[in-house]
């Protein structure tokens, strides 16, 4: 969301930074190894996390809630949302790229 930067960790999760204080806003917590990557949707209601455990994690925003795992197999090394938010790529250790729908049982 604007104003929000999203950084991946080694300690598998998520961090959200306040970009006006430059403060921590939240941790996000759900993978079991190192987070490789992040990605806002466009319309910011969206993070996606990608993740050494295989797993792609998408948390609801503002909420800060999960909302959906999808098990990609392999560490995963980019996420990323289509340009109308309704699906979700990720990019993997296996060279493989998987779509994903983003629920809408989220909503």
């Amino acid at each position: 969301p604007d104003g929000y930067l999203a950084s991946a960790s080694l300690d598998g999760t998520v961090r959200l930074w306040d970009l006006s204080s430059g403060e921590p806003a939240a941790t996000l917590s759900g993978h079991t190894a190192g987070v490789l990557t992040v990605a806002f949707s466009a319309d910011g209601r969206w993070l996606a996390s990608g993740s050494l455990d295989g797993d792609v994690r998408l948390w609801e925003l503002p909420r800060l809630r999960e909302a959906a795992v999808a098990h990609h197999g392999d560490p995963v090394w980019a996420v990323a949302f289509s340009p109308d938010g309704r699906l979700l790529a990720a990019g993997g250790w296996d060279r493989k790229v998987r779509l994903w729908s983003v629920p809408e049982a989220a909503e």
